[in-house]
């Protein structure tokens, strides 16, 4: 209102010297003298025309002694209306124009204020109003002549109730010295009207004091009035002013505060790690590795990691807490987890799906900030950019190796321990994110198998799930809040964390819908905690210090944090990490106890199911009954040097002869025997042997020294099943490991080098010294040529069909085929009879003539056919007539040793033959015996133990080979020992810690 004053006020004056003229107009007119009544009113005017010559003008005559120069009458009256009217109007004016505007602004002011039932006994009543309102109608009739509109003065608006009375004292003063001016030069300046009614300034005065007098009451009421209504509501929207003013303050104080607590926290926390590290390092290595493996969250790590491969029949279920970090595709789950974690562990790519199994990360204190696998002993310097590049490959390996048969995504847990100074005590797995479509390069079912994955973890009813969502999408898009509703729709285990807060804040336009996220009255999902981050600025070469720097900035300076739509301990991955890790630690205090009372109730289950099945027998798991097996071969292996060398010998000989004696007949023996004298059948068959010991026979000799070994550890191998100790548990094992231990085994290089150079001399020997070795020969050749009769015996004897004898006795008759080869055979034995020296070849006549006898009797044959016949038939007959030669020359050695033999009619080329490939095979047999007892046997021992090696490190392949409900429950019991005595280490630590 007093602003409206103000701005009426220059307004105001101008009328108030328009009114002034005309007033005097009026009463020059009464007079009738027009001339002179123009002659006071045009100074007038120009005198009032503005406001600018108000100020000067008092200022300029400020006291009675001022003066005013005898101008002639129009002067005198313009100086006394000067003096006098100014002072009337101006107020006059001023509060009936103000009166005016308030009557017009009423309204406006009612619907602008707030709710103003507080004033109702501050501010004048309707009646008040209507009562100014009819006051200032009745000043205004009065002098509607005189002043057709007013305006209020705004300035009236700051002086208020107190400058009001200075200001009207101020105003008596300069009147009383303008009427005390004015009676003093009354003669000078008065104005003499035609009517003889003299005007001067003191009658002037006179006539304006009561009607100064009258206003100056009832415009101070009305003032006071005013005052009182503009000042109330001034005094609260001052008052609702200063309390925002105050409570931004206070609320930028508290961020100030917030903000030096958490330098200061970070400050005392990096002297505490410090401390601890030096700490650490003064105790020395083995006493910080001690303390490291005895620390609570590296002991409940092992629990949780025994469980991963834990598989039991009895509905032992996993509910040990874990933090289980779930979220869409590209949310920021991992640079939560890094962040968390201090370290940039995780692969990433532009949109691509990098996590591809479950990540279970277990994050504990240490001197030094390190990670490492649960398989591996290395550990990777986590400050180090070049091996956090390292460690970065080596998940990414991990996970595509987990990947299998074509699928996207694997079950299989990569265990992972990460120890610096201050980091939170805590196990989280970092699982796949929810996606929406499978594109083409993704197996059909990743979607319900990262579906799967998500809901196996999130049912344990202990199982901590950070639920991540991006705060830079719209909400709508979200997969993962319905997920989590479902799984947990109480929220009593749910912490929600919004990411990329600094993208929400830049592209939202409403923060409202941010402060709704975060007081969990967007999403249908609940939740015991929420938290707003910031993970990075999209730069994912970025270091950990770098974002949480630029994430306390954001914070810092956020409109959203400022503006009171998240409360402080809402943001930051600190605050995070503290929440989390205090929630996972009361959770694990809550359940740890029941959990291993569950495992206690399996244990017992099946060490009764054991002492019913399986009693008085050891409790042994695959790794132990891998070790008893491991010590049965070993020991088998030893008794291969317990062999006699007799023993080796006579093994090796009779493998030899069995691998070479169908090449000796068939390429030494029979094309020297079709010559015509000895010396021809000697060049043959030095011949034949020079070839066979430069090019096969070496060889073939190593293959039959290597065979012989095999056999003879198998033999010892199957002569243990016999003995009342053996057990059936371990045959696939040793048979597994004997197999590839001889598949991998080589007999050495230059064995065969030296099995030539003996050989090639033995061979060239023709000499029998003694007759005891004539006739060792003789046995020699007579045996081998029965063994080869009987086969020939045997195959013709298939050839032909049954006998008259079997024909009669067995009720079995000869074919078609057999019948005809029979009349062959006969009429080839015809030949043979009448040519006794026979060569092994039949010519054309021959081959006719056989064909054509065998058709007088009914069968139909050809030449091919008489041929196949003859091979046999004539193998036969050589042979018989070898023997026969063989037993010749069992007394012919002293004819051999005298060189008589052929003067005597007796030929003994085949008994030296023969005598020659045995003293080969004797001095083979004994070099390869040797061999085996000196090296071989180790080398295979070697090997062996190399394939135990292997086979003790691959758990598939003891799953494969040790097999059975006895191993089955061997390893659900110790597995169950295992886990609960571990808990009940950890529990003990826990409650010591407590």
């Amino acid at each position: 209102m007093f602003k409206l004053m103000k701005g009426r006020f220059g307004y105001a004056v101008r009328v108030v010297g328009v009114s002034q003229a005309r007033w005097a107009r009026q009463k020059l007119c009464l007079q009738k003298d027009r001339e002179q009544a123009r002659t006071v009113i045009v100074p007038v005017l120009r005198q009032y025309s503005s406001l600018r010559h108000l100020q000067r003008d008092l200022l300029k005559y400020p006291g009675p002694n001022y003066g005013i120069p005898s101008r002639g009458i129009g002067m005198i009256v313009a100086r006394v209306l000067r003096g006098a009217l100014k002072i009337r109007y101006l107020l006059l004016g001023g509060s009936l124009a103000g009166g005016s505007a308030l009557a017009k602004t009423y309204e406006k002011w009612k619907e602008a204020l707030p709710d103003t039932k507080f004033l109702e006994g501050i501010l004048p009543s309707q009646e008040d109003l209507d009562s100014i309102r009819s006051s200032l109608i009745t000043y205004r009739d009065k002098i509607k002549d005189a002043v057709p509109a007013f305006t209020l003065d705004p300035k009236l608006k700051e002086l208020g109730e107190s400058h009001y009375d200075q200001l009207v004292v101020w105003f008596k003063e300069r009147l009383d010295d303008a009427v005390r001016a004015a009676e003093e030069e009354k003669s000078e300046n008065s104005v003499v009207f035609p009517d003889g009614e003299i005007l001067t300034l003191s009658r002037v005065a006179q006539s304006l004091t009561p009607l100064v007098k009258d206003f100056s009451a009832d415009l101070k009421q009305h003032a006071i009035s005013f005052s009182a209504m503009g000042s109330a509501a001034e005094r609260e929207r001052e008052k609702a002013e200063t309390i925002r003013e105050k409570y931004e303050g206070l609320q930028e104080e508290l961020m100030q505060v917030q903000l030096k607590y958490q330098k200061e926290v970070e400050r005392l926390e990096k002297e505490n790690k410090e401390l601890r590290k030096s700490l650490m390092l003064k105790a020395g290595d083995i006493v910080a590795r001690k303390k490291i493996k005895k620390s609570l969250i590296d002991m409940y790590s092992e629990v949780l990691d025994e469980l991963c491969d834990y598989d039991s029949s009895y509905d032992t279920q996993d509910h040990l807490p874990r933090v289980v970090v779930v979220g869409d595709q590209s949310s920021g789950k991992t640079s939560v987890l890094e962040m968390v974690a201090q370290a940039r562990i995780f692969p990433r790519g532009a949109g691509e799906m990098m996590t591809r199994a479950p990540v279970m990360v277990t994050l504990s204190e240490g001197p030094y900030h390190i990670a490492s696998f649960k398989d591996s002993t290395r550990e990777f310097d986590l400050t180090k950019e070049s091996e956090l590049a390292e460690l970065r490959k080596e998940v990414e390996l991990r996970m595509r190796n987990s990947v299998r048969s074509g699928r996207t995504v694997s079950h299989e847990v990569i265990s992972m321990t990460v120890k610096g100074p201050g980091l939170q005590r805590m196990v989280l797995v970092d699982l796949p994110g929810i996606i929406s479509t499978v594109t083409t390069d993704m197996a059909t079912d990743t979607k319900e198998a990262i579906r799967s994955i998500s809901q196996q973890y999130m049912s344990n009813p202990n199982a901590i799930i950070l639920c991540i969502q991006d705060g830079s999408v719209d909400a709508e898009r979200s997969n993962v809040t319905d997920l989590v509703s479902q799984m947990d729709p109480q929220g009593k285990r749910t912490i929600f964390v919004l990411t990329k807060v600094d993208l929400a804040e830049e592209n939202l336009t409403n923060p409202d819908r941010i402060r709704k996220i975060l007081s969990g009255k967007l999403f249908p999902m609940r939740a015991i905690g929420y938290f707003a981050v910031v993970t990075g600025r999209g730069n994912k070469d970025d270091s950990i210090q770098a974002i949480k720097d630029y994430e306390e900035s954001f914070f810092r300076s956020s409109r959203i944090f400022k503006g009171g739509v998240i409360n402080s301990h809402q943001c930051t991955t600190r605050n995070l990490s503290f929440a989390v890790s205090e929630c996972f630690w009361k959770m694990v205090r809550d359940t740890v106890e029941q959990q291993a009372d569950a495992f206690k109730a399996t244990r017992f289950n099946l060490e009764t199911e054991w002492k019913n099945n399986f009693p008085r027998t050891r409790e042994l798991d695959r790794d132990e009954l891998f070790e008893k097996a491991r010590g049965d071969i070993l020991d088998e292996v030893v008794n291969l040097s317990q062999v006699s060398p007799k023993q080796w010998e006579d093994a090796l000989a009779k493998k030899l002869w069995d691998k070479m004696v169908t090449y000796i007949f068939e390429n030494i023996y029979l094309p020297a025997a079709q010559t015509e004298n000895s010396g021809t059948f000697n060049t043959t068959a030095d011949i034949k042997l020079k070839q066979w010991a430069d090019q096969m026979l070496p060889k073939k000799c190593v293959e039959v020294g290597w065979v012989t070994l095999e056999d003879e550890f198998r033999t010892f191998m199957e002569r243990a099943k016999n003995s009342k100790d053996h057990d059936t548990i371990f045959d696939n094992l040793k048979a597994c490991v004997v197999d590839e231990a001889m598949r991998r085994h080589e007999w050495e290089d230059k064995a065969a080098d030296v099995l030539r150079v003996i050989q090639l001399n033995a061979l060239e020997d023709r000499s029998v010294s003694d007759k005891q070795q004539w006739d060792a020969a003789c046995k020699f050749l007579e045996d081998s040529v029965k063994e080869k009769l009987e086969s020939t015996e045997s195959t013709l004897r298939e050839m032909v069909g049954p006998s008259i004898k079997e024909q009669w006795m067995y009720w079995c008759y000869p074919t078609e085929d057999q019948k005809n080869r029979a009349a062959v055979k006969a009429e080839l034995e015809k030949l043979l009879l009448s040519d006794y020296a026979h060569k092994n070849t039949l010519s054309y006549d021959e081959v006719t003539m056989v064909r054509k006898n065998s058709q007088s009797h009914g069968a139909e044959v050809d030449n091919e056919f008489i041929r196949e016949t003859w091979h046999p038939v004539y193998r036969r007959h050589f042979l018989r007539r070898a023997l026969a030669k063989a037993y010749g020359c069992r007394k012919a050695f002293y004819a051999y040793h005298q060189g008589l033999e052929g003067e005597l009619g007796v030929e003994c080329n085949d008994v030296v033959l023969f005598w020659r490939i045995q003293q080969m095979i004797k001095i083979t047999a004994n070099a390869l015996r040797q061999q085996v007892m000196n090296r071989e046997a180790r080398r295979l021992e070697k090997e062996i133990k190399e394939v135990l090696e292997e086979y003790g490190c691959d758990r598939e392949k003891k799953e494969q080979l040790l097999t059975g409900r006895r191993v089955m429950l061997a390893e659900e019991l110790k597995r169950v020992r295992q886990i609960q005595e571990k808990l009940e280490e950890f529990i003990h630590s826990l409650n010591a810690e407590k």
